[in-house]
C-alpha cells in the first residue's frame, strides 16, 4: 500500500509574501531510523508499511502526492538583538492535514537549502535530530504543550560542523509554524495586506473566539504564562527563547540546546551560546513577557487607533506576570500534593526551592520522593529539610488525595541530559537501541518502571553535560 497523507494546504494559500515555494534537496542515501505510527493513525496518514518509501518521503527524495512545499518566512530578536529576516532555512512545510486531533503541519527540518539559509547547508546531523525526536515526544507524555516527531531519516550524507558529521532529516508535526518572528516580520516590512492576513489566519486557527487583536494577543499571553509554567514545572530550560522560538500556537517549539535540569539551580544555562545567562531556567519568565511585548508591538498597526491600541497592549503585557504567578503557583503545588489553595502555599514552595537550590538536591528526583517520603535522602543536610517538612505535611493533612495528585504531578523519569548523549554517540556507531529504548521508556514518565532505574539516576561526575548545541 502506498503511503497517503490527507493534505490541505491552507497557509500556502496565504499571500506569498509570507513563504516561498520550494522543495526539499535530495538526499544521497535515505535510511529508515523510526517512525511514530500511533502519531502518524492520529494525523489520518496511512499505507506507511513500507520503510524504504518512509525513507525516501521524510528525507526529501520523494514529495508526496498533495504537499505543497514551502519555507515560511519570519524575524525574530535573538538574544534580544533585531534581525530583520530569517526564516526556514533548513526545513520545509511539506504542508498540513486537517485531522481529529486538529489541523497539523507537517514538516521536514534539515531537509536542506532555501530561500533563508544565509548561506548554510540546510542541513541536520544526527545529534539534534535525535534529541528532538526524544525530548519533544517526552514532552508530550509529560502533558506539556509541544511539537511531536513523527520521522527521523538517516540522509547517508554528511555534514560539516566541527568536524564530519552523519546527517539526518526529522519530520517535526505542529498545530502551526506561526511565531511571533512571523508577526514582527510582516509589521517591520509595514506590510499591512500581509499582517493583516497572517492575524486573521492565526485567530481562525488558534484562537477564533478573540474579537480583535487585543483578545488575541491576551490569549495568545495565556497560553504561553501557561506553557512557562509547566516547563518549570519539569525543569525544563529551552535555552533559546528568541522570539522566532515562540510559537503563536503556545506549544514548545525548537528543541536546540535544551536540557532538563539535574540539580537544581535557579540559573542554570546549557546552551553553549547563552554566556550571559539571558535563557537561563529562572528567566524563562521574565524573557516571555519581553516577547510577549514584542508581540503587542508587531500588532499595533491592526489597531484603528494606535495610540490607543499601545495603551491597552501595555497594560495587557504588564498584567502577565500575575497570570504566569497564577500557573505557576497551581503547578508546583501539585507537587506538593496541593489541590485547595492557600495563602501560604507560595512561601511552602519557594521554601522547598531554596533549600533544593542551597544543598545541590535533584530536581525531578526529590518531587518524586516526596509522596514516598523519602525525599530527605535527596539532601546532603537532611535536617533543614526535615524542619520545612513539618509545615509541609501539616499543609496536606486538609488534601484527601496528595499522593495521587504528587504522582500525577511529579514524574519518575525525565529526559536526562548525560542519558541523550550516550545514546546519540551510540547512534553514530551505529547501534540505533539505546534511542528506541528511551521513547518507549520516555513514552509513561509518570508510571514507575524498576527495570529501569538507571535512567532515574543523576549523572556521575564524569558523565555531566556543561553545554548543549543547537546543530546548525
Amino acid at each position: 500500500m502506498t503511503l497517503s497523507i490527507p493534505f490541505d494546504n491552507s497557509y500556502a494559500r496565504l499571500p506569498e509574501q509570507l513563504f516561498s515555494r520550494q522543495d526539499p534537496t535530495e538526499v544521497g542515501a535515505p535510511k529508515f531510523i523510526a517512525f511514530n505510527a500511533g502519531l502518524a493513525d492520529q494525523l489520518g496518514i496511512s499505507g506507511y508499511e513500507d520503510n524504504g518509501e518512509l525513507a525516501r518521503v521524510f528525507a526529501g527524495n520523494e514529495v508526496p502526492k498533495g504537499a505543497d512545499p514551502i519555507a515560511q518566512l519570519y524575524a525574530a530578536h535573538q538574544f534580544g538583538q533585531w534581525n530583520p529576516q530569517l526564516g526556514d532555512g533548513r526545513a520545509i512545510l511539506l504542508g498540513e492535514v486537517d485531522a481529529k486531533m486538529g489541523r497539523r503541519d507537517i514538516q521536514l527540518k534539515g531537509s536542506g537549502p532555501t530561500p533563508y539559509s544565509r548561506n548554510g547547508d540546510g542541513r541536520a546531523w544526527l545529534g539534534p535530530v535525535l534529541r528532538e525526536y526524544v525530548v519533544s515526544e517526552a514532552m508530550h507524555a509529560l502533558g506539556i504543550p509541544t511539537t511531536r516527531a513523527l520521522a527521523a531519516m538517516e540522509t547517508g550524507e554528511s555534514v560539516l560542523r566541527e568536524t564530519v558529521l552523519p546527517g539526518a532529516v526529522i519530520t517535526r508535526v505542529a498545530s502551526s509554524h506561526m511565531r511571533v518572528g512571523t508577526f514582527q516580520v510582516m509589521s517591520a516590512r509595514r506590510d499591512t495586506e500581509g499582517l493583516t492576513a497572517l492575524y486573521e489566519y492565526a485567530v481562525d486557527r488558534h484562537y477564533p473566539s478573540a474579537k480583535d487583536p487585543l483578545e488575541f494577543l491576551k490569549a495568545v499571553m495565556d497560553a504561553q504564562a501557561a506553557l512557562i509554567a509547566k516547563w518549570m514545572s519539569v525543569g525544563f530550560i529551552h535555552g533559546v527563547m528568541n522570539t522566532d522560538n515562540c510559537a503563536i500556537s503556545g506549544e514548545t517549539i525548537d528543541y536546540g540546546p535544551c536540557a532538563f535540569m539535574d540539580e537544581f539551580d535557579p540559573m542554570q544555562v546549557y546552551s553553549s551560546i547563552d554566556r550571559r545567562g539571558r535563557y537561563a531556567y529562572g528567566n524563562q519568565p521574565d524573557i516571555i513577557v519581553w516577547n510577549m511585548a514584542q508581540l503587542a508591538t508587531a500588532l499595533v498597526p491592526l489597531m484603528p487607533d494606535m495610540d490607543e491600541a499601545i495603551q491597552l497592549f501595555t497594560q495587557a503585557v504588564h498584567s502577565m506576570p500575575d497570570v504566569i504567578q497564577s500557573y505557576w503557583t497551581q503547578a508546583f503545588g501539585a507537587k506538593l500534593g496541593l489541590s485547595i489553595p492557600d495563602a501560604n502555599d507560595v512561601e511552602l514552595i519557594n521554601g522547598l526551592l531554596k533549600i533544593m537550590a542551597a544543598q545541590k538536591a535533584d530536581f525531578t528526583n526529590t518531587f518524586r520522593t516526596l509522596s514516598a517520603d523519602n525525599a530527605r535522602d535527596q539532601f546532603t543536610n537532611p535536617l533543614e529539610f526535615d524542619a520545612w517538612a513539618e509545615g509541609w505535611k501539616q499543609r496536606i493533612e486538609r488534601e484527601p488525595s496528595a499522593t495521587e495528585t504528587m504522582n500525577a504531578a511529579n514524574p519518575w523519569v525525565i529526559p536526562r541530559n548525560h542519558q541523550i548523549e550516550a545514546m546519540i554517540q551510540s547512534a553514530v556507531s551505529g547501534d540505533y537501541a539505546k534511542f528506541h529504548e528511551m521513547n518507549a521508556l520516555l513514552a509513561t514518565p509518570y508510571t514507575e518502571q524498576p527495570d529501569a532505574v538507571a535512567y532515574t539516576r543523576p549523572p556521575a561526575e564524569a558523565e555531566r553535560v556543561q553545554a548543549t548545541f543547537c546543530g546548525t
